[in-house]
């Protein structure tokens, strides 16, 4: 490696070879398999911010989805202007000490939360796959021509894009809550359902939902 090489930053490039659920995680989880290529060039550290995004407009959609998505994107003659990519999330990522190709595995929260724009997408869906794009961001480690220790960024130019099917964000989900949804709802609204299901000594929150909804006393 000429001087003039080990002056100049390690250029990696960046791929997503696949994306699973986490059986033994705490929440859901969903565990990204991403491999990085340094060139054959040495990289002592990495540490790297990533931006989830949903493209949706890459996704091909089918008779009816236009129901379930309507609350995001409005009635399907308007998708030319509504439909956009959707934010899901951050996560920071230290990739350690090595040269050429390592893979490292990127985890991130199968969030159940759906007041989340992420969360209403997903779960619209019935199935097929959810178009994805990571974006890179961080700083980069690497031993310069003198021998010592030198920094670099890493611009948001570097991206990968990735496919989720929407069966592995559901068997995410199930694997921490199977058979389950959450609902967040404000404190008075919980405190008004809690007295409704103790006065009426209701079983179960689903009994007390069933009863609501039947329009029963």
């Amino acid at each position: 490696m000429t001087s003039v090489a080990a002056s100049v930053a390690p250029e990696v490039t960046y791929a997503v070879e696949d994306v699973t659920a986490v059986v033994h995680a705490v929440v859901p989880t969903l565990g990204f398999r991403l491999r990085l290529d340094s060139g054959d060039r040495e990289v002592r550290s990495l540490g790297l911010n990533v931006q989830l995004r949903i493209d949706a407009t890459r996704r091909r959609y089918e008779d009816g989805d236009e129901d379930r998505l309507s609350e995001l994107f409005g009635t399907r003659d308007r998708w030319g202007q509504t439909l956009r990519s959707l934010m899901w999330t951050t996560a920071s990522l230290t990739v350690p000490r090595f040269t050429g190709i390592t893979h490292v595995d990127l985890h991130i929260p199968a969030t159940y939360d759906f007041e989340l724009v992420a969360a209403k997408y997903l779960n619209a869906l019935e199935g097929g796959d959810v178009p994805l794009e990571l974006l890179f961001s961080g700083t980069l480690f690497y031993v310069g021509s003198a021998g010592g220790l030198q920094a670099a960024p890493v611009s948001w130019e570097q991206e990968a894009r990735a496919t989720l099917p929407v069966a592995v964000w559901r068997a995410a989900i199930d694997l921490a809550f199977p058979n389950s949804a959450w609902l967040r709802v404000r404190r008075d609204a919980f405190d008004r359902l809690w007295t409704y299901r103790a006065t009426h000594a209701l079983p179960s929150w689903e009994a007390t939902l069933d009863q609501l909804l039947e329009g029963r006393d």
